[in-house]
């Protein structure tokens, strides 16, 4: 099989990476035509250097895969470090061989990877085999998790001036998995992949003993469903991790939280939560921030597709006054009285300044006032979508 440019750059990643590390050099592989196709020093990749005739210190080793020709420029014993010439060259060759060999192997990082992208996108195995599979993989699927994923396609996809490789592709989401995993501080908490179109998923231990990092004086948030148990902390999480990635890319990132859902199977829900809470997210507030289905306003009632997400949001909404029966009461006759203060007083035989406290207490405990124009729609759906009997949806005509 002979080897394309995308496989000629990733076993030249190889070669520099372990070249540099084992003989503590400055190692640049460079094409043809002399253009830095990687380099151990930052910042060199595309510009175009002339190599110079080989002497102490400084080698010239040929790396020719198959019809792809370049040159592995290695300039050692800086550090004081004193190395045969011979040994040198031997030892390159031997990196670049075996380099060469690995990378017509299955790769366990592309396997992880596609692992995780077909769980998320709904994998056909059944739980055991999926189970089996992650285990093999190192990867602990029996924690409850939820997903996050991580939009840095403007890093991750976009090279000045040219297509970014697939070599690049992979050195730069790993940068990004890299940033994640040191910044939880629990590698065991958090299983990163690439899952394609410059997306990171996250499978983030929810508990409360995961996040107590994150979690305020306030505590953990635990509402009416469990899925949005958390979700305060996550959020909390979620905002310090996309300072970390902006400050590591100097590019836009931004960030979707999906709920918890109970399962192997509850991670793909989780994952679709993400999704939708990103792409809504993005169009109507902006990039580089976190989003999550409940932060999204009246967007995530119009916006999100599945009937069940939007009853059980409005659940979540309502939740801090489920069980306030004169809050709800009042918002009730507050909308049916299209928002009149005095209607709505006179009709629930209360003063003005009696409802104007309820009101309060509601904005208080909801997050959400009545008395603004957009929090009123929020509301407004959530008390029709609440009343809908268990189980049943509403599909409008298209």
């Amino acid at each position: 099989m002979a080897f394309v440019p995308d496989q000629f750059e990733r076993v030249a990643d190889t070669v520099m990476e372990r070249t540099t590390e084992l003989l503590g050099a400055r190692v640049t592989v460079v094409d043809t035509a002399g253009t830095v196709i990687t380099c151990s020093e930052p910042g060199m990749e595309g510009m175009h250097i002339a190599p110079r005739e080989e002497e102490e210190g400084y080698l010239r080793v040929p790396l020719h895969l198959h019809n792809t020709r370049g040159e592995v420029l290695i300039e050692y014993g800086s550090g004081g470090e004193v190395i045969s010439p011979r040994l040198a060259r031997v030892m390159a060759e031997l990196i670049i061989d075996q380099a060469a060999v690995v990378d017509r192997l299955p790769n366990k990082l592309e396997l992880k990877n596609k692992f995780i992208h077909d769980l998320l996108h709904g994998s056909e195995s059944d739980d055991a085999s999926v189970l089996r599979e992650a285990q093999i993989l190192g990867m602990d699927l029996t924690a409850p998790r939820l997903v996050m994923v991580i939009d840095a396609s403007q890093y991750i996809l976009e090279a000045p001036g040219r297509d970014a490789s697939e070599a690049m592709i992979r050195r730069r989401s790993q940068l990004i998995i890299g940033s994640v995993v040191d910044f939880f501080h629990l590698p065991n908490d958090t299983i990163c992949a690439y899952i394609g179109e410059g997306e990171v998923a996250i499978l983030k231990a929810s508990n409360s003993a995961a996040l107590e990092s994150w979690v305020g004086q306030e505590g953990a948030v635990s509402t009416l469903s469990p899925s949005w148990a958390n979700l305060t902390a996550l959020k909390r999480a979620g905002s310090g991790l996309l300072t970390r990635l902006r400050n590591d890319t100097r590019s836009d990132v931004s960030l979707g939280i999906g709920r918890y859902h109970p399962g192997i199977r509850g991670l793909s829900r989780s994952y679709s939560d993400a999704q939708a809470a990103l792409l809504l997210g993005c169009r109507f507030q902006g990039q580089n921030r976190v989003h999550c289905l409940d932060g999204l306003g009246i967007a995530a009632f119009v916006g999100v597709s599945d009937e069940a997400t939007k009853v059980d949001l409005a659940s979540h909404l309502l939740s801090p006054i489920a069980h306030e029966a004169d809050l709800l009461q009042t918002l009730e006759a507050f909308f049916e009285h299209d928002c009149s203060p005095t209607t709505t007083a006179r009709s629930l035989s209360i003063h003005r300044n009696t409802l104007g406290y309820r009101m309060d207490k509601i904005a208080l405990l909801t997050g959400l006032d009545p008395r603004r124009f957009d929090d009123a729609v929020q509301m407004r759906l959530a008390l029709t979508l609440r009343a809908l009997p268990a189980g049943e949806v509403v599909h409008l005509p298209s």
